[in-house]
């Protein structure tokens, strides 16, 4: 097997881990702050804030973190955040109170990057031709850790207690970062660079190939209208159900969607590396967009499982052909500097969303949460049309030639 696809399956594998691991933990959140001593309407701002925290500083550090990988290797930046993540997750088993849980995921969120590090990794280090399916393949994994995590989080909690939990998932976390250290190997390794920008520059610098910034812009809309809509569906589950079996149906929602994003990433990176990946992420949006207004009409919980399956199938083309554009389109030598830019653009999107949507939820209800998701989709399209596969037009062939023969 040649070395890139080496690296893609080793990663695909350790993301698994990773996300199935971090997913383990984020539903018993609240439960956790009870046991901490957290109650009545308290266990709901705190809950809030302690989510929000691990993106909120992710979305600042972001691209420091992509600077260093540029400079030292994006290998090195996998390590530094499993190894990191491990010891802080450990360390939150043993949290005391509300304010040490909030430190530990706002330290946690300033360390984080294994996801991201991984994709700069394989999208640097595997032949043009071939980053859509490997990136695809990439976000497979990422997506099947997170439907199988709160599955086994579930089991372990009744079994082994809230605290335990943190300490497999440090646990988990820690072998990825071993498997890396032992068995993925980094062909492309920066050189050393004595060019000293800061994060203006660079933003600008990486900016400078205009279909850039506009990537950034689909990437936060991708996230704010998917996770405006995600957190509340426990609630309009229950409300199908008539509170019947919630939390059964509450999983297999969610469980779906990314059963279907896992089987189609793949095949849609696959896709892009011959149809073009801008086609991939504009028709996609579209089936989106399609997918998700009709939830805010279903009067059945089948309707709602089956539209949530068509819409995972449609995500899969999402996020994945946007990492392979920003790959083609990112300057040389700052390749994991634009993705710490595009991952930033993508966290804020995971921290409004959810702000957003809880708010239109408490003064429209939660069906309003569909036609609000799918109207930012429609409006992704609209820019992705009429803004970003112009630009993508108007790029310099002969740049993209010579960016090929350097590889």
């Amino acid at each position: 097997m040649s070395s890139w696809k080496r690296n893609v399956w080793i990663l695909f594998v350790c993301q698994f881990l990773v996300l199935g691991a971090m997913t383990m933990i984020m539903p018993f959140l609240p439960l956790y702050l009870q046991e901490l001593g957290v109650a009545g309407k308290e266990v709901s701002i705190w809950a809030g804030f302690i989510f929000g925290a691990n993106f909120f500083t992710a979305f600042l550090f972001s691209p420091f973190w992509g600077r260093m990988a540029d400079r030292h290797g994006r290998k090195l930046m996998i390590l530094r955040s499993g190894f990191g993540m491990a010891v802080v997750i450990i360390l939150t088993g043993f949290a005391t109170g509300p304010v040490s849980l909030l430190l530990l995921r706002l330290l946690n969120g300033v360390i984080s990057g294994f996801i991201p590090a991984s994709i700069a990794l394989v999208a640097t280090n595997t032949p043009k031709k071939h980053v859509g399916y490997a990136l695809g393949t990439l976000n497979s994994g990422a997506v099947a850790g997170a439907i199988c995590g709160p599955l086994f989080g579930g089991i372990m909690a009744e079994s082994f207690g809230f605290r335990m939990i943190f300490n497999i998932t440090g646990v988990c976390i820690l072998i990825a970062a071993i498997v890396v250290l032992m068995f993925v190997k980094e062909e492309s390794i920066p050189t050393s660079q004595k060019e000293k920008t800061n994060a203006v520059q660079d933003f600008k610098r990486v900016t400078g190939n205009s279909p850039i910034l506009s990537l950034f812009v689909v990437g936060f809309l991708i996230q704010f209208a998917l996770l405006g809509m995600n957190p509340l569906i426990p609630l309009f589950v229950q409300k199908l159900t008539d509170g019947q079996n919630v939390a059964l149906f509450a999983g297999i929602a969610p469980s779906v969607m990314g059963f279907a994003n896992m089987i189609v990433s793949p095949k849609l990176g696959k896709l892009g590396d011959q149809k073009g990946s801008q086609n991939v992420l504009y028709y996609t949006l579209i089936g989106a967009a399609a997918f998700s207004i009709p939830q805010a009409f279903v009067v059945d919980l089948w309707q709602l499982i089956a539209l949530r399956f068509m819409l995972g199938l449609c995500i899969g083309g999402l996020l994945p052909s946007v990492n392979s554009l920003i790959k083609k389109l990112a300057p040389e030598g700052m390749e994991s500097r634009t993705y710490g830019f595009s991952n930033s653009a993508v966290y804020l999107g995971n921290m409004l969303g959810p702000v957003i949507g809880g708010w239109l939820a408490s003064m429209a209800g939660t069906r309003a949460l569909f036609l609000f998701g799918g109207a930012i989709l429609l409006i992704n399209v609209v820019f992705v049309k009429w803004k970003v596969l112009p630009e993508l037009g108007r790029q310099n062939k002969p740049y993209y030639q010579a960016k090929e023969a350097f590889h």
